[in-house]
């Protein structure tokens, strides 16, 4: 509920945006109306105020966002100071290893990606800034839920649905707080194929000054490429020695 002088327009419009994603790539009225618990007439005058304002597009049917909406997600990431400071920390793992090095935080249940560094390839792993995936299904997101108490932790199982993936990946809470031990333990996460079929990923936590993680720095590749030993073996030192630096600025 927006504060009493806050703009209840404004609210319920942001609300509509935030419905974009992986899984709603467009979305009809009636997705609007009844994913945000708007009615059908508010809906639609928010959806054709962000057409008019250029955020969205309608097809006659369907809206789908327009590359304006880039620009949101862009102040965040040029105005704070987290992707910042990360930045030539993940360029520093992307030079040693060779391959793209992300930053995301948790939000939502899900591993939100904050920055990146790319290496240019023909074929890449997917990742974009304001991507996010699940945190049940992907090291990152191992590695963020492991930051959590055991009751927060609990309360995120207990809510949270869990799809496979692909056939390795967790879908019992029993099997997700395992790996969340793991990391507690190893202080890294890997996953082999978890998250999609072929890809390989490490992650470990960024630790500030109090010792707590803010976020978990990671590395994805596909398996034809790297094998879990070398993520293991080459990859896991480079890693935990940039997040560290990293996290004594924080």
């Amino acid at each position: 509920m927006p504060a009493a002088e806050g703009m209840a327009g404004l609210a319920k419009g942001l609300a509509i945006l935030e419905l974009f994603g992986e899984a709603s790539p467009k979305l009809a009225i009636s997705d609007a109306a009844r994913l945000t618990g708007l009615n059908r007439a508010v809906a639609r005058r928010c959806l054709l105020t962000l057409v008019d304002l250029g955020y969205l597009t309608h097809d006659g049917k369907h809206f789908l966002p327009t590359p304006r909406l880039l620009r949101l997600g862009d102040a965040y990431v040029e105005s704070t100071a987290l992707p910042q400071l990360a930045q030539p920390h993940l360029a520093a793992v992307r030079e040693h290893v060779q391959e793209s090095a992300s930053l995301a935080v948790l939000q939502n249940d899900e591993a939100l990606f904050i920055a990146r560094s790319e290496v240019k390839r023909i074929v890449n792993t997917g990742v974009r800034i304001g991507a996010s995936v699940p945190a049940y299904a992907s090291a990152t997101g191992h590695v963020l839920l492991s930051a959590l108490s055991t009751e927060d932790l609990t309360a995120y199982l207990d809510r949270s649905e869990f799809h496979p993936r692909t056939p390795k990946t967790p879908v019992t809470a029993d099997e997700i707080r395992r790996r969340v031990d793991l990391v507690r333990e190893e202080g890294a996460a890997f996953t082999d194929e978890e998250l999609e079929y072929g890809l390989r990923s490490l992650a470990v936590p960024v630790l500030d000054s109090r010792g707590r993680t803010v976020a978990a720095m990671s590395v994805s590749a596909t398996a034809g490429r790297i094998s879990m030993d070398q993520l293991r073996d080459e990859f896991l030192p480079v890693l935990l020695d940039q997040a560290e630096q990293l996290g004594r600025k924080l």
